[in-house]
């Protein structure tokens, strides 16, 4: 991988807290995602669900789970993808996990594995998803000022999904990015036993 692909995707890639107004088409999404549906998830239960809002009564329903601090950003974004897990997604494991025809069961009779394991699957899948955004030439803001149990309430009533998080997707305001803070070097978080 050559070092601007390396720079689009971790150091100059930064959060947006505010959008310019240029369009995002259906197709740079689905571009998106159909890059990040290879990322590896534990038995391939691929838990990530999304639900993209574009349009502002969608995003006005959103507003009351909102903290303060994020409503402008979530308004203004183009798209907002409020990035969920499904836990039901071992309903799914016949078609994804055809190799181990025990898999389903598997978590049909464990329930304390089921959220774990989308929880844990399926953030890695928003990880992956919003790292082909930027591969696709899209600016992302994630963000997790907010109430999941409002989220769910309004969107995923009749659905086995539970909100994640939620993250702007569009073209990115140079002028409204944070400067950059600190990160911790490898020294700081890395044990070698």
């Amino acid at each position: 991988m050559d070092n601007v692909t390396l720079e689009t995707l971790f150091i100059d890639g930064r959060s947006q807290n505010g959008w310019r107004p240029n369009a995002v088409g259906d197709a740079e999404i689905r571009k998106a995602y159909d890059m990040a549906k290879w990322g590896p998830t534990s038995m391939n239960t691929q838990p990530m669900r999304l639900l993209l809002l574009r349009s502002a009564e969608a995003k006005e329903r959103l507003k009351p789970a909102l903290a303060p601090t994020n409503v402008e950003k979530v308004m203004t974004a183009p798209v907002i993808a409020v990035i969920a897990y499904d836990i039901e997604f071992h309903r799914q494991l016949p078609k994804v996990f055809p190799h181990n025809p025990n898999a389903q069961a598997f978590f049909t009779s464990n329930e304390a594995m089921i959220k774990p394991t989308a929880f844990r699957n399926g953030s890695l899948q928003a990880a992956y998803f919003m790292l082909a955004l930027r591969a696709v030439g899209l600016d992302v803001g994630p963000m997790s000022g907010f109430d999941p149990a409002k989220v769910d309430a309004e969107f995923f009533a009749d659905k086995p999904w539970q909100t994640n998080l939620i993250c702007g997707i569009g073209h990115g305001d140079p002028a409204k990015v944070f400067n950059r803070s600190p990160r911790l070097n490898f020294e700081d978080v890395a044990l070698t036993l």
